[in-house]
């Protein structure tokens, strides 16, 4: 995954400012890259409240004020985006924040085979290419294909699967989150990207019996890791009660806040290193990365391990193609839009 590295930023490409010279987060290039055009980093550094027309909102980009934001009741949800009001869980992480998300009806662990066996059928069908598309031809389907093995559904060509199929079955309550995957689909894409840029880590990672994606194995702090440094929600919208104080002033009353999450989960006051993936930091940090208990979350986290094991027993050898790097891309959303690589 890209990272910031300002020595080598042209100076054509530097963020546009607005009023105030603060810059704009909708501005040409951030959807590309807003880490390595320094937009959050300018932001947390010399901008920490200000407001933006374009997107209609005050941002907020430290940790502190964004945790504050995450956490405060004098926050609550923003109408405009299906975000819940009051007491709800807060949309973050691969959870929507649904005003029922909760511990799930359906036992999601319990769904590992349908995860397990949609990943083989995915990474044997890429195995014999010369080249293939990990985002195309596993993340996009992996998702959908898990989900909807798990609530029973028999599909005998996962290529034709629609990608929304699971709700058709599930729909109930706190299972809503399970749904919708084009979340999980970033989130998996990153974390792969991740793991396959560490031979070391990956070997690591996937060594020895026990060594599933619970969070407290490597391969869990793997997965962790990825929510905290490469989010695919980069922006959680909020509304303040009442005129609230923080670090960069003062918010007024019943104002729309936007929660750079992108910006709070890389903000050196908090990580150390924030730009390095490193699943074994001490300093990492729950709350950046959603409920812990909210089935998409839980879903997501099956997929990541099975994803990666199936695609490492079908291709040991799996490598970049030639001349490829990963890089991510999106601002409301992102994850990366390719991942070439040489099956064997």
């Amino acid at each position: 995954m890209s990272v910031e590295r300002p020595e080598s930023l042209p100076a054509a490409r530097r963020p546009h400012r607005i009023a105030g010279g603060q810059p704009g987060l909708l501005t040409p290039g951030a959807t590309t890259d807003p880490y390595r055009l320094r937009l959050y980093r300018l932001l947390r550094t010399d901008y920490p409240l200000g407001y933006d027309p374009g997107l209609g909102a005050w941002l907020l980009s430290r940790y502190t004020d964004v945790a504050q934001a995450l956490t405060d009741p004098r926050f609550t949800g923003y109408p405009h985006d299906g975000a819940p009001r009051g007491r709800a869980p807060v949309p973050l992480g691969l959870c929507r924040g649904s005003l029922v998300c909760g511990p799930s009806t359906v036992p999601w662990s319990a769904a590992a085979p349908a995860v397990e066996r949609t990943a083989y059928v995915l990474a044997r069908r890429i195995a014999g290419r010369e080249r293939a598309d990990l985002v195309a031809d596993f993340c996009r389907w992996l998702p959908a294909g898990a989900a909807a093995a798990a609530a029973g559904l028999s599909y005998p060509d996962l290529s034709t699967l629609p990608r929304h199929a699971h709700q058709r079955r599930t729909g109930g309550a706190a299972d809503d989150c399970a749904g919708p995957t084009a979340l999980r689909e970033h989130a998996l894409a990153s974390f792969l990207a991740n793991m396959l840029d560490d031979p070391d880590l990956l070997a690591a990672a996937t060594a020895g019996p026990g060594t599933g994606a619970g969070p407290g194995t490597l391969l869990g702090r793997a997965w962790t890791e990825t929510l905290r440094r490469d989010p695919p929600v980069q922006i959680v919208l909020r509304r303040t009660r009442t005129e609230v104080t923080v670090s960069g002033g003062t918010l007024p009353a019943d104002a729309p806040v936007a929660c750079l999450i992108g910006a709070a989960g890389r903000d050196p006051a908090r990580f150390g290193a924030p730009d390095r993936f490193d699943p074994l930091r001490t300093d990492a940090d729950p709350l950046l990365i959603g409920p812990a208990g909210c089935p998409a979350a839980l879903l997501g986290r099956l997929e990541a391990e099975h994803g990666l094991r199936a695609l490492l027993t079908a291709m040991p050898g799996i490598r970049w193609a030639e001349g490829f790097r990963p890089a991510a891309g999106g601002l409301l959303t992102r994850g990366p839009r390719t991942l070439l690589v040489r099956p064997s």
